[in-house]
């Protein structure tokens, strides 16, 4: 199922996430809507908190980008991308494993919004996955990348918050404006939604007094 994926002004992407004590069959089921959700966007991750859920939970899938190269290695030995693909992380912490690098980045939450973020080249991964296994990965280029920024999203980091000011200062008026259409969405919800509680209240036959 394709679920809305929420815009800077939520409150969810602010928030961190909770620990995932134990996977459920509706966590698992979050999982494949989550996957359905970055799919029909276009995406190359997710974070939970962008399906206004604040899990420690991501998924990722970087098959197809070849301009942008990705590099993996498992127990110490270079791996194949994308047969390490798709990829769901439950409880990520990640371990930079290398010097920052200069690299452009966008967002789901962001629309048509770009710009070159610094982060480290490479980091070590560990992760627990749905199915319940331990998961320790090293990553480079553009996984590395994308996990990172989807980390952030879990701890309620955006990417605007890791620009640099010029370039954040330059998306000024862009970002007011998606925060304005986003609370004026989100309080339009909230009007509807009382609404409809009103008239399902006024609808509510009377019982008979004894």
């Amino acid at each position: 199922m394709i679920l809305p994926i929420v815009k800077y002004g939520h409150p969810a992407l602010r928030q961190k996430g909770s620990r995932i004590a134990s996977v459920t069959p509706e966590l698992r089921q979050l999982v494949a809507d989550m996957f359905d959700t970055m799919y029909d966007a276009h995406g190359i991750g997710l974070a939970a908190q962008q399906v206004g859920q604040a899990l420690q939970l991501t998924v990722v899938d970087v098959r197809g980008i070849e301009d942008r190269p990705s590099t993996l290695w498992l127990n110490g030995e270079p791996a194949a991308v994308d047969d390490f693909m798709p990829l769901a992380l439950i409880n990520p912490e990640l371990t930079p494993a290398g010097d920052p690098v200069s690299g452009p980045e966008g967002c789901l939450s962001f629309p048509e919004m770009y710009s070159d973020i610094a982060r480290p080249e490479a980091v070590v991964v560990r992760a627990q996955t749905p199915d319940g296994r331990k998961l320790e990965f090293k990553c480079g280029g553009l996984l590395a990348k994308a996990i990172q920024h989807e980390v952030d999203h879990l701890n309620g980091i955006l990417f605007i918050d890791r620009m640099a000011r010029a370039a954040k200062e330059s998306f000024k008026e862009e970002l007011e404006t998606l925060m304005a259409d986003t609370k004026a969405a989100i309080a339009s919800a909230a009007e509807g939604s009382a609404e409809e509680a009103s008239r399902a209240r006024i609808a509510k036959p009377k019982r008979a007094r004894r």
